[in-house]
């Protein structure tokens, strides 16, 4: 029973109500004798059962209101505290998302060193080759002068005698 129709059944008991008293109010106004314990009063009881009910129905209606006022007084106090807990936790992201971030350059930087670190290694070891490879280019062109040098030799050698042998016979002539 949702709160709309709850009214309107509280309205309805209350016309009912009404409408009762008023058709019977020559009998709810005819006096009676009530006792109240240790003594006794003439009232009509209709008025006084009448009075009695818009009493409580009054206290009711108070405190109903009373109880509207503490939620909402309730929910202003959670509202409040939700805001806070929600401050504090954007507040927690940004610090992990500031420590994340220190993290990740920190580990940025390192990578960046070792990199650095191995290029200049490589190009250490690429220098080193080359020296290496200059000096056995140096030894083997040392090494193929001194063997045409020895080439250039016997050559000298063998074509020399020859030529002089071929000059000779010409000279004789």
């Amino acid at each position: 029973m949702n709160l709309r129709a709850f009214s309107l059944s509280l309205i309805l008991a209350f016309v009912l109500l009404a409408a009762f008293a008023t058709l019977n109010w020559a009998a709810m106004a005819a006096p009676s004798t009530l006792s109240l314990g240790l003594i006794d009063v003439s009232a009509p009881l209709g008025m006084v059962m009448l009075v009695f009910t818009a009493v409580i129905s009054g206290l009711f209606i108070v405190y109903i209101v009373l109880l509207q006022a503490g939620v909402i007084v309730e929910a202003r106090r959670l509202t409040k505290e939700l805001k806070a807990q929600r401050e504090l936790a954007d507040t927690a992201e940004a610090s992990r998302f500031t420590a994340l971030q220190t993290m990740l350059e920190g580990q940025l930087s390192k990578i960046e060193a070792q990199g650095a670190a191995t290029n200049r290694e490589f190009g250490a070891r690429i220098e080193q080759s080359e020296r290496g490879m200059q000096d056995k280019l140096a030894e083997a062109t040392g090494t193929l002068s001194a063997y045409l040098g020895e080439i250039e030799d016997k050559l000298d050698r063998v074509l020399v005698p020859g030529h002089a042998l071929d000059t000779a016979p010409h000279a004789a002539r």
